[in-house]
């Protein structure tokens, strides 16, 4: 037996959409990173880009387990000193952009590296309910149906 690697040519790149209303941010993110990286397919090599397109919509409406909506904290720095800022999940949610909750949530399930980057740009990820790529056929992705815990009761 030979150990079979993948090229870039031979990937076959599909498109799948994930309706993310009230559905728990880390597993939602588990099930997004694993499809981007390719893990779920026979032909996965870790250093090629076998992963599908991720389009990801009502990001805004995703669900957190516990009391995680109102304590869990997102920090980051500006870079200068005494820069730390902080802001709670549910100042993310309520605000601008809440979509960068599940693009945080992804990318910090990825490894790091040139590779995790590029495949991250095959995330998709929207607020509402719609979304403008229709022409690529994307086909749906239940996330909810596979797991009962995967889904939250609002």
């Amino acid at each position: 037996m030979k150990t079979y690697s993948a090229k870039a040519a031979e990937v076959e790149k599909k498109w799948i959409v994930i309706d993310a209303e009230g559905l728990v941010v880390g597993r939602l993110a588990a099930m997004i990173a694993t499809r981007l990286r390719g893990k779920h397919k026979p032909i996965f090599t870790p250093h090629v880009d076998c992963g599908d397109n991720v389009i990801v919509i009502n990001a805004d409406k995703v669900a957190f387990t516990g009391k995680k909506r109102d304590e869990k904290t997102y920090y980051w720095h500006t870079g200068y000193p005494g820069g730390i800022k902080s802001r709670t999940a549910d100042k993310i949610l309520d605000g601008r952009f809440p979509e960068r909750i599940v693009e945080k949530a992804v990318q910090r399930m990825m490894p790091g590296g040139p590779l995790s980057r590029q495949q991250l740009k095959n995330l998709k990820v929207y607020a509402g309910a719609e979304h403008p790529h229709e022409a690529q056929q994307p086909e749906v992705f239940d996330v909810a149906s596979l797991n009962p815990k995967n889904s939250r009761r609002v």
